[in-house]
């Protein structure tokens, strides 16, 4: 049991620290920056904004730990589904493989904090 909360703390954390702090950061310590990944792509600038405030919500709904299950079922579905089309839009627009294997890496990171988070409460 002990394992499965190490990892699962650990995979949670790097998780909330890329789609959570680092956005938030930009937007609050250097706000000029907030779109640049996301006007390269072709999306409009308001984008960049109500992604980072719907991942900020995702990684609060998956860390508070009275979250109802289902809304961290939610919040994990919405959180691989931006990272999915991160790949694809990347994979679509400036095929740089960097750029297209670092949201599948953080999918496979967030893939791990669900699956120890099942392990984590079955344990229990």
């Amino acid at each position: 049991m002990k394992k499965a909360k190490i990892i699962f703390w650990t995979a949670t954390i790097i998780i909330a620290l890329w789609e959570a702090i680092m956005p938030m950061s930009t937007w609050i310590f250097a706000p000029e920056y907030m779109t640049i990944g996301t006007k390269a792509l072709g999306y409009p600038d308001y984008f960049a904004y109500a992604l980072a405030i719907a991942k900020v919500l995702g990684v609060i709904a998956i860390i508070y730990p009275k979250t109802p299950e289902k809304l961290k079922e939610w919040a994990y579905s919405g959180l691989s589904f931006t990272l999915i089309f991160a790949f694809i839009s990347h994979a679509c627009v400036d095929k740089n493989i960097g750029y297209m294997m670092m949201p599948l890496a953080f999918l496979g990171i967030l893939a791990l904090s669900y699956f120890y988070k099942d392990k984590t409460q079955t344990v229990n």
